[in-house]
């Protein structure tokens, strides 16, 4: 590989690294060198990206922190752009994709300033708060959502609607047809609650479980995410009540168990819902109700309208309603192959091409980064 790197900046949990790691994997099987900027927590994704040179820069978060707090982050903020612009001057990118979140403002704002070819990729149907931010200051704007909230005036022409860009692991799942349980056989259950977990999946979703008749619960094979201090506490609920159960605090292999699963049960996630519709995988989706701007409900809202998940609210999402829901979709394969069809229908195989494309037209192979008339990166 040779020329000018592009530079991908993100951080702080999965939903903006995945994107950032099928791109950069897109983008070298084109010949471009990559170069990720993060911060502390991003770093530890390093293994995701092989054969990448990776640097953690300052950040921090102002929302939800009071008033030290807040300047605290600024000075965090500062620290890290001052870095960053640094780092870039040496770098002399072709461009610079950021993936929101604060993690990716310092390196964002100092490209911006060094007048970089600029790109924001944007996971959600609601622009972030950082995004929000930088949409103004950037050249272009790719979405994962036909309509994504947030983005008006003059940015709107800036927008290239790509998809979410997912892992090589997860797209070759999309190869595997959806089988649906037989008639008293085995029904594969997956529990997904984001990077992070979900205590509330591992609350309701064992008290639902151990409501079925026994010889429903008998059929179930699950695969659950727990949060650490949850792990102990459900899996001797699963124990007790029969039900034949692999919990985790980090779920390894998504890809394999996405293949064989039956039905998904799940945060609304960007990435969680890009990789469960590209899989062409039913889901129930309990977004996540305190997220900034309520935006995993209408990142969910949108494969429920294509056919592809049922919606329960974290309201309406109690042991009763979803035992309800359970014992019903056990009962009905038929539903429950359509509805994997209509997720798989609503799924994107070529959001990492097309944002990869996004970036050739920013800044060609052949191209150079801005430069100011000594040749320098631009100040």
């Amino acid at each position: 590989m040779s020329g000018a790197p592009v530079v991908l900046t993100a951080g702080g949990t999965g939903g903006h690294v995945f994107p950032a790691q099928a791109l950069a994997a897109e983008l070298k099987r084109r010949g471009r060198d990559i170069v990720l900027i993060t911060d502390v927590r991003g770093a530890g994704y390093e293994q995701r990206f092989p054969d990448t040179a990776i640097h953690a820069v300052r950040a921090g978060t102002p929302s939800g922190r009071g008033p030290f707090g807040r300047m605290m982050a600024m000075g965090e903020i500062a620290a890290g752009t001052l870095a960053a612009r640094g780092l870039l001057k040496r770098l002399r990118p072709a461009a610079v994709v950021g993936f929101g979140g604060y993690p990716s403002l310092p390196a964002m704002l100092a490209a911006t300033r060094l007048r970089l070819p600029t790109l924001l990729h944007e996971q959600n149907a609601i622009l972030g708060r950082v995004n929000r931010l930088l949409a103004p200051r950037v050249a272009a704007i790719a979405t994962s959502f036909a309509d994504t909230a947030g983005i008006g005036g003059a940015d709107l022409a800036k927008i290239t609607v790509t998809g979410n860009p997912v892992r090589d692991a997860i797209a070759a799942v999309r190869e595997v047809p959806y089988t649906a349980p037989q008639t008293n056989g085995p029904f594969r259950l997956l529990v997904l609650g984001g990077s992070q977990g979900a205590r509330i999946l591992s609350e309701v979703v064992p008290a639902a479980l151990i409501q079925l008749p026994p010889e429903i619960r008998t059929r179930i094979r699950l695969t659950q995410q727990c949060r650490p201090e949850d792990l102990a506490r459900v899996g001797t609920i699963y124990q007790e009540s029969g039900i034949a159960a692999d919990l985790a605090a980090f779920v390894e292999d998504v890809p394999a168990l996405l293949a064989g699963t039956h039905l998904c049960i799940a945060r609304a996630g960007a990435s969680t819902v890009a990789e469960i519709a590209l899989a062409g995988r039913p889901v129930v989706l309990v977004p996540y109700a305190a997220a900034m701007d309520d935006h995993q409900t209408a990142n969910a809202k949108t494969l429920v309208a294509a056919g592809g998940a049922w919606l329960m609210p974290e309201a309406k999402f109690t042991p009763g309603a979803l035992r309800q829901t359970l014992d019903t979709l056990l009962q009905d394969s038929a539903t429950l192959g359509e509805m994997a069809g209509s997720a798989r229908g609503a799924g994107r195989p070529d959001a990492a091409a097309a944002l990869a494309d996004v970036v050739a037209r920013l800044a060609p192979a052949d191209g150079a980064a801005a430069n100011d008339d000594n040749g320098r990166a631009a100040a």
